[in-house]
């Protein structure tokens, strides 16, 4: 891909959820995936915190290791992929993974953080109940060869 508007059309055109923002933390960029994603259009999303998609319950912790990459400038999930709770704009919870990359100034500062986003919900809410169903059959297993010993 040679011109913006080449790169305008990925990132349109793209599943999953591309989401920028700036060193404070605003959001710069929200593709169409993050608006299906989310729910928030682009104009409800352009310039708000990233707290809009982030739990209340998750966001110290969230901000704390934000601020830490901005700092550090380094950060571990440029490779490695981060699944956390996120919110939706009508309150429901997701569970979504993502990759993040930094982008810096011409001072090598960190000027943003983009996130690579997946919603991958449907396939927690699914290893959840395999869990489940694994403690369960543990369970009934042990209780099985107890009364066999007996």
């Amino acid at each position: 891909m040679s011109s913006a508007t080449d790169l305008d059309q990925l990132i349109r055109a793209i599943g999953d959820a591309i989401v920028i923002s700036d060193a404070r933390g605003a959001i710069t960029l929200w593709n169409p995936a993050a608006e299906r994603m989310f729910g928030f259009s682009q104009d409800e999303a352009l310039g708000k915190s990233l707290d809009l998609i982030i739990p209340e319950r998750q966001r110290q912790r969230h901000w704390d290791g934000y601020q830490k990459t901005v700092t550090s400038g380094i950060t571990r999930y440029g490779n490695e992929v981060l699944r956390v709770p996120a919110v939706h704009k009508d309150g429901h919870a997701l569970s979504i993974a993502f990759t993040v990359a930094l982008l810096h100034t011409q001072a090598n500062e960190v000027a943003a953080i983009v996130a690579v986003i997946r919603d991958e919900s449907s396939r927690f809410v699914e290893d959840r109940a395999l869990r489940k169903r694994l403690v369960e059959l543990e369970a009934k297993l042990a209780a099985t060869q107890a009364a066999e010993s007996s």
